[in-house]
């Protein structure tokens, strides 16, 4: 009896664990059936592409894909590098913010080898093949800067441009849109020079320049980091100097509000970068996107 009994507990256990599913596929893991997209950012440094990676982690989420966060420091072999890992990683499409839009050509290159699609967000690549380009029309809010210091001045005075990363399609296009609106004026520049898009920068660049030229009405910097550098320099030297920048960060616009800088042009980084991943969600999906993605912008004034 007792060799009976175990024999049918024997049987009873085998039979649970075949029903269990001992013979049945296992069910996937969520994060191996979703779909996997590489963000590469110039610089988690600045606010402005904090908020971009947040827009696209947000919707990463809301859509159920993985995003994969990597960090330039606003070095074009640290991007080289950070792209190698992820087409090592084998993510299904890369978004990436470049450094240099000379430079990035060659990590474009790259991914375009490893057969993994491109899409550029706020700065563009000027050679490799990018499946579309997402970002604000930098020209647009160059002029909108420069027709506002030309309304705020009359038409006329001495303006500081700070310029951003040289080679960065954002710094060509918003110092081409600026220096377009102001041709017609009798607005001067007296002083022009890259701070690389850091507040730091910023700063002793425009201590420098405010010991070269006497004579200074308006600063317009390529973004509200510079701006906000510029900005403290001008309090230290007491001088009434007018600040226009770009972005619309958060610290910015409450210079702006306390009366502290003039204006900063607004741009949406969170829309660009979630816009960024439905972009590539569609890609991935074997849907056709448009060559160029344009996202609003305007101008913040007190």
């Amino acid at each position: 009896m007792k060799k009976i009994l175990v024999v049918l507990l024997v049987l009873v256990l085998a039979l649970g664990m075949f029903g269990c599913g001992g013979n049945a596929e296992e069910p996937k893991n969520e994060d191996e059936t979703a779909a996997t997209i590489g963000l590469i950012v110039s610089t988690l440094n600045n606010p402005f592409f904090v908020d971009l990676k947040d827009g696209a982690q947000a919707k990463a989420d809301e859509m159920g894909a993985k995003l994969i966060v990597l960090d330039s420091q606003d070095d074009s072999a640290a991007e080289l590098s950070n792209m190698e890992d992820l087409i090592t990683r084998g993510v299904d499409l890369i978004l990436i913010n470049p450094t240099d839009s000379e430079a990035v050509g060659s990590a474009v290159a790259a991914a375009n080898e490893a057969g993994i699609p491109v899409i550029t967000l706020d700065r563009s690549a000027n050679t490799g093949d990018v499946v579309c380009h997402i970002a604000s029309d930098n020209v647009a809010g160059g002029k909108l800067a420069g027709e506002f210091i030309i309304d705020k001045l009359e038409g006329k005075g001495n303006v500081v441009e700070l310029e951003g990363v040289p080679g960065a399609s954002a710094a060509i296009d918003r110092g081409q849109g600026f220096n377009e609106a102001i041709k017609e004026s009798d607005i001067k520049v007296v002083a022009k020079q890259t701070a690389n898009f850091n507040r730091a920068e910023g700063l002793s660049v425009m201590e420098n320049i405010l010991q070269s030229q006497p004579e200074i009405d308006a600063v317009f910097a390529h973004n509200d980091e510079m701006a906000l550098g510029a900005l403290e320099a001008i309090k230290a030297s007491k001088k009434d100097i007018m600040v226009v920048g770009f972005d619309a960060t958060d610290d910015a616009v409450a210079a702006v509000k306390a009366g502290d800088m003039a204006a900063t042009v607004q741009q949406l980084p969170k829309e660009i970068g979630a816009a960024g991943v439905e972009a590539a969600m569609k890609v991935i999906a074997g849907e056709k996107v448009d060559k160029s993605i344009p996202v609003d912008l305007s101008l913040v004034t007190e």
